[in-house]
């Protein structure tokens, strides 16, 4: 069968240029970039704007009468402004009432040299691909006992619609059960339910299989989210926070996974060996819910979710793509521009979070940055907005070294912020859309997240998306007995040396 047109193979040098040149060329338009800023910018502070224009004519004005009837206009204004504000609907609040993040049997752990000598007596690599592997995995900031499934593990692997349903099996209903008991939630108290893995979706779904294995209600609201990436849990997340919106007085529960063992690589394409070193077995599930009676037992509420796409732009559309390599064996593509494409995905992100949780003062910083470097047609760097002083934790994408690299370089951050990024990487691999929940567990587990502390899960995926969601914990949050770091917690931070 012919390949189709539309589907990317090896590119030629000339083409790699092409597409990097397009990469920057297609940026999204920094003028509406910034009339957007802007307009986001007033709607948010435009009481303090209208005061701005009142002080110079407060100043000229020596007439004693009319310093009192423009107070007294000013008075009224603020008054029906603020009673406008105060009328209008507030969207009822959604809380994080707790989550669950799945730690597989001991027996599943993986040492460098077992992923290697696997990968030997598997009999489908050659003595080339097993020493990239080797390399890569020697700098990839994983350690020595992440997780990979039993099928993957035998020899040699077994690689079937069973086993990959088996492990989707282990590792969703491992992580519900844990829910389960720690809320003491009745599956039949479930209104909705959101489910995303990006490379595994059988028939029956996922989804199916949650409802048919814990007997959910009839009515449910059931998805299936797939092929969304690693960043599709933030994606779950806000299509949950959706129907909530909707839905008063009911439950919504995420489930966030991938399928490492129906999306294992038998080939020798260097670019799509790399997901077989860097993905683990994980999942998350979290319990979501709008009932005002929840927020004394919850641990967070959802403040905003703001989604990007970078789809439109060639590159980043293919940087991680999945296709056949030349021999016909199925695997994802990872390119050498997906650092480069994640900044400037995250760049598009922050343009749109921003204005929502920096102080006046950063905004008002930026916003004159970004005005002064237009009229005076700067090239130097734009001012970079202090994000430490609207979060006290982040959780970014564990996707990989070079991508945490990547991130702390383009926000600004310290070691210690994205410690638990690294962390999860070296102890669980690049669980996909879940690693985010690991994270946000290694900061419980090490007694950090105190009331009304904010943190930001910032996440990547294929096709190209960044994607954010912002929490704030309603109480201190002390570590759940399931959570995974508890055996362990105490010997991280580890020095990482690649």
């Amino acid at each position: 069968m012919a390949t189709p047109t539309h589907l990317p193979t090896r590119v030629s040098v000339d083409q790699i240029e092409q597409s990097q040149r397009t990469l920057q060329d297609s940026q999204p338009s920094p003028r509406l970039k910034y009339v957007k800023l802007l307009n986001d910018y007033v709607s948010t502070h435009l009481l303090i704007l209208c005061f701005l224009p009142l002080i110079p004519v407060t100043i000229t004005l020596v007439n004693l009468d009319h310093v009192i009837t423009l107070t007294a206009v000013t008075c009224t204004a603020v008054i029906l402004f603020t009673a406008y504000r105060i009328t209008q609907p507030k969207p009822k609040p959604i809380y994080l009432v707790d989550y669950s993040c799945y730690r597989p049997a001991d027996h599943l752990k993986l040492t460098y040299q077992t992923f290697i000598d696997c990968s030997k007596q598997c009999g489908a690599f050659t003595e080339s691909s097993l020493e990239f592997q080797r390399k890569i995995l020697k700098r990839s900031g994983l350690g020595e006992e992440t997780y990979l499934p039993a099928a993957v593990q035998a020899v040699p692997p077994v690689i079937s619609i069973t086993t990959s349903r088996h492990e989707g099996e282990e590792v969703m209903f491992g992580a519900l059960d844990n829910l389960f008991k720690s809320t003491k939630l009745s599956p039949n108290d479930i209104g909705i339910l959101v489910v995303n893995c990006s490379l595994f979706n059988p028939t029956p779904s996922l989804s199916s299989m949650i409802i048919n294995k814990y007997k959910l209600p009839e009515n449910v609201k059931a998805f299936n989210l797939s092929g969304m990436g690693c960043s599709a849990g933030v994606i779950a997340v806000d299509l949950a926070k959706d129907m909530l919106k909707v839905h008063p007085n009911t439950y919504a529960v995420v489930v966030t996974t991938e399928n490492v063992t129906e999306n294992w690589y038998f080939g020798n394409e260097k670019s799509m060996l790399i997901p077989n070193c860097l993905f683990r077995e994980g999942c998350a599930a979290v319990l979501l819910s709008n009932k005002s009676v929840d927020k004394y037992r919850s641990k967070y509420k959802l403040l905003h979710a703001v989604r990007t796409h970078y789809g439109s732009n060639n590159t980043a559309h293919n940087c991680a793509y999945q296709r056949e390599d030349d021999v016909g064996n199925i695997g994802v593509s990872l390119s050498k521009d997906l650092t480069t494409v994640a900044g400037a995905a995250l760049k598009v992100n922050i343009t749109t979070l921003g204005p929502l949780v920096l102080p006046i003062t950063e905004q008002v910083l930026f916003l004159a940055n970004l005005v002064a470097k237009k009229l005076i047609k700067s090239k130097n760097r734009g001012y970079l907005p202090n994000f430490k002083k609207a979060f006290d934790h982040f959780c970014v994408h564990a996707g990989g070294r070079a991508v945490i690299d990547e991130m702390e370089k383009k926000l600004g951050l310290m070691k210690e912020d994205v410690e638990p990024s690294r962390m999860t990487l070296n102890r669980f691999g690049n669980t996909s859309s879940s690693s985010i929940w690991y994270e946000l567990a290694y900061t419980e587990a090490k007694g950090r997240m105190k009331k009304g502390h904010r943190v930001w899960q910032i996440a990547l995926g294929s096709g190209f998306k960044c994607n954010s969601a912002v929490w704030e914990a309603v109480r201190t949050v002390n570590p759940s007995a399931h959570n995974p770091w508890s055996d362990c917690v105490h010997n991280y931070p580890v020095e990482i040396t690649y």
